[in-house]
């Protein structure tokens, strides 16, 4: 299959035409000036070198360069191959939660660096699936619809933090039911949400969330990060280092509610992990899972591959430039007394 892959550019092709009519007008009228000037026989013999085809010669030579360039600049190519690929997945929304208790260092180098690493590596291992991202503290915010552009996903997982939600707390429930609205209407059974939380919920209704999704065919997936025992959660104020406080002056201490967690996943049809399990294992579970949902057919796209071959119409376009500059305007001394063009 012949195609060019900047086909606009080959308008600029129409110029030739008028580069045409320009020259026959000029060599026109330079003609008539010079039967004013005198008789042509007698001029012929007062200019001995001149060449009376050489800017002929010399303009096919700038028109062939030009149409050569443009052409070059359109890239042709050719279809190498083209094939059909039919590809089977299910759509999945990974949940983060950014809210600030995941700035706890219960874990190293912390909960929210940890679910981050961890979330870069899902995207990594889920490749073939529609992915999607969405973020969540006191409410949820879809920062990636479903894509199969996996370094655009990975992208915004890096750079999520707390500063990303306008207000904070932990409703996991958002996140669930964001995910529910942004699945398409026609995939009813071939859906997961993985949720990577501490598990501070504080709305009290992410178990009911979960277990209405699971009604609508969506399985809902749990990652706990974080400690039992708990942590501070570091904050800077005053351009010094702190620990969030609470009313009385206390420093807050956030824990990891796995019992929640694994409520919400129960609920949902999935499982519950915890990350401190090891995340190669956890991975290795999760996909598991997640391979085992029935999958659909995504989309069909035809593939071509194409070969450019630009460089050879610019090459040869250079090759006739320089042959035109070379070329002078004076008579060959080998054809001097010859009429190449004669018949």
């Amino acid at each position: 299959m012949f195609r060019f892959e900047n086909s606009i550019y080959l308008y600029g092709l129409a110029f030739i035409p008028v580069l045409i009519l320009f020259f026959v007008a000029t060599w026109y009228y330079r003609k008539r000036a010079l039967n004013r000037f005198g008789n042509p026989d007698l001029l012929e013999q007062l200019m001995p070198d001149w060449s009376r085809y050489k800017h002929t010669v010399k303009f096919i030579l700038l028109v062939a360069t030009l149409a050569f360039l443009i052409v070059g600049w359109a890239n042709p190519q050719w279809g190498s191959k083209k094939e059909k690929v039919k590809r089977k997945g299910i759509d999945v929304f990974i949940a983060l939660d950014v809210s600030r208790s995941m700035l706890a260092q219960d874990i190293s180098p912390s909960r929210l660096d940890r679910s981050k690493r961890f979330a870069q590596n899902l995207v990594d291992q889920l490749k073939g699936e529609n992915l999607g991202l969405i973020l969540f503290a006191c409410n949820a915010y879809m920062q990636v619809p479903l894509t199969t552009d996996y370094a655009f996903a990975r992208m915004f997982v890096t750079t999520a933090n707390p500063g990303m939600a306008p207000s904070q707390g932990t409703a996991i429930s958002e996140a669930i039911t964001l995910s529910e609205q942004s699945f398409p209407e026609e995939n009813q059974k071939h859906k997961a949400l993985i949720i990577i939380s501490d598990g501070e919920d504080h709305d009290g209704e992410a178990v009911s969330a979960a277990a209405t999704a699971k009604e609508n065919g969506l399985l809902t997936f749990t990652i706990g990060v974080g400690e039992a025992s708990g942590s501070f959660i570091p904050v800077r104020q005053g351009g010094r280092e702190d620990y969030l406080r609470d009313r009385t002056g206390n420093p807050v201490k956030s824990q990891l509610n796995e019992e929640m967690l694994r409520e919400v996943a129960q609920a949902g049809g999935g499982d519950y992990f915890n990350l401190l399990a090891g995340s190669d294992e956890v991975m290795k579970a999760l996909k598991t899972r997640i391979d085992a949902i029935e999958k659909r057919e995504l989309e069909l796209r035809s593939f071509t591959e194409y070969e450019s071959y630009f460089q050879y119409f610019i090459g040869v376009g250079l090759i006739l430039l320089i042959l035109e500059f070379l070329l002078s305007y004076r008579k060959n001394k080998y054809l001097g007394d010859k009429d190449i063009f004669a018949t």
